[in-house]
């Protein structure tokens, strides 16, 4: 079993606060935090993107027949995760808080629900529909896996003289 850092907290609160460090890292793509905070944030970042850009690809489509008030028959094509990708999905959302989309300012509610209204859990889909693609793109090109993320130490912490450091999506 991998050694993980306590940070001088337990472990309720490390898990919590390092999902919720984990969460803003995949959605704003870069933190700051201490430089301790940085790497373990990393570890779990690298293992989410891992399960993602392997599974991503994985979706199953089916064929249905709709049918409106007159009768009138339409197929539809219905796009559904496979069973890994649906195994994946569940793995991540236990590792990382369901952020929600925030109103942009001067956007009126009207677009932000055209937006956002069929996306039930926007991180997820950012994982899976924007980094997973990237990412995977980027290991085909290097023809090396991992390194998604990058600790860039910024020195001390005025007050408790903290190392200090700046995680970033790569």
């Amino acid at each position: 079993m991998p050694q993980t850092r306590k940070l001088n907290k337990p472990t309720d609160q490390r898990m919590a606060m390092l999902k919720n460090q984990v969460s803003d890292l995949l959605w704003q793509g870069k933190i700051e935090t201490t430089y301790q905070k940085a790497k373990e944030v990393s570890r779990i970042a690298e293992k989410i993107l891992t399960l993602a850009i392997n599974t991503y690809e994985d979706i199953v489509k089916q064929q249905i027949i709709e049918r409106d008030e007159k009768g009138k028959e339409t197929p539809k094509e219905i796009i559904k995760d496979g069973v890994k990708k649906l195994a994946a999905r569940r793995r991540i959302m236990s590792k990382v808080y369901d952020l929600q989309e925030i109103r942009q300012k001067g956007e009126r509610k009207a677009a932000f629900k055209a937006r956002t209204g069929d996306i039930k859990h926007p991180l997820l889909e950012k994982i899976f529909n924007e980094l997973a693609p990237q990412y995977a793109q980027r290991n085909k090109d290097k023809e090396q896996a991992g390194g998604y993320t990058r600790v860039i130490k910024i020195g001390f912490r005025r007050g408790d003289n903290a190392e200090m450091a700046v995680l970033e999506l790569v």
